[in-house]
C-alpha cells in the first residue's frame, strides 16, 4: 500500500507582513497537519517539529494538498534547502485550474461534493496564533486536510469532482487521480 500524505499549513504572518506574496517564506509556519495512509492517523506539528514534518513528506509515496506548490510548499521553503517541489506531489488546486481555466477553492468543491464546508479560514488561523491559540489552529487545520483527503478519495473512485460554478450550479470536472 503506497503511503499518501495529505497536508496541509498555517502561518505565523499575512503577506502583507512579510513584504509581500513574493516573500512567502517568512510567513513562517505557525502549525502543520499531515494524515498519512500508511499510520492511518494525522500528525499534527508546531514550528519546533518542522524537520520531522519535512521528513515525513520526504518519505510519502505521494503529498496531496490544495495549494501546496505556491504556498505550503514556499512557506516550508523558509526552513530547508530541498527543493519540496520535487517531491511526488498532487496539488488539488493546480490540478483543477488546469482543466477549468481558473482557480477553485477547497470550499467550493467539498461544498457541491459534499455538502461540506470549511470550519474558518487563514486569516482568523493568523488572528488565533497572535492570541496563542493554536489548539485552534490544529483543529481547524485537520479539518482542512480532512477536506483534501475526502475530495481526492472521491475524485480516485469516481473520476470527477464537483464545484459550484459563479451561478450556484453544480459542475463535474474529471480528474485522473488513479494511485
Amino acid at each position: 500500500m503506497k503511503n499518501i500524505v495529505y497536508f496541509d499549513l498555517e502561518t505565523q504572518k499575512s503577506a502583507n507582513e512579510v513584504g509581500g506574496w513574493s516573500h512567502i517564506s517568512r510567513m513562517r509556519m505557525s502549525v502543520g497537519v499531515t494524515y498519512s495512509t500508511a499510520r492511518a492517523e494525522y500528525r499534527i506539528y508546531a514550528e519546533k517539529h518542522v524537520n520531522d514534518l519535512l521528513a515525513e513528506l520526504q518519505r510519502a509515496d505521494l503529498v496531496v494538498g490544495f495549494n501546496i506548490l505556491r504556498f505550503d510548499y514556499e512557506v516550508l521553503h523558509g526552513y530547508t534547502a530541498l527543493d519540496l517541489r520535487q517531491l511526488p506531489t498532487l496539488d488539488i488546486m493546480v490540478d483543477l485550474q488546469n482543466k477549468v481555466q481558473h482557480r477553485l477553492s477547497l470550499e467550493a468543491i467539498a461544498q457541491a461534493t459534499f455538502g461540506l464546508e470549511k470550519t474558518s479560514d487563514g486569516m482568523q488561523a493568523l488572528r488565533w496564533f497572535k492570541e496563542g491559540k493554536l489548539l485552534e489552529i490544529a483543529e481547524y487545520c485537520c479539518y482542512d486536510v480532512k477536506l483534501t483527503r475526502l475530495v481526492h478519495e472521491f475524485g480516485v473512485r469516481n473520476g470527477f469532482v464537483l464545484y459550484n460554478d459563479r451561478f450556484g450550479k453544480k459542475v463535474s470536472v474529471p480528474v485522473n487521480w488513479k494511485i
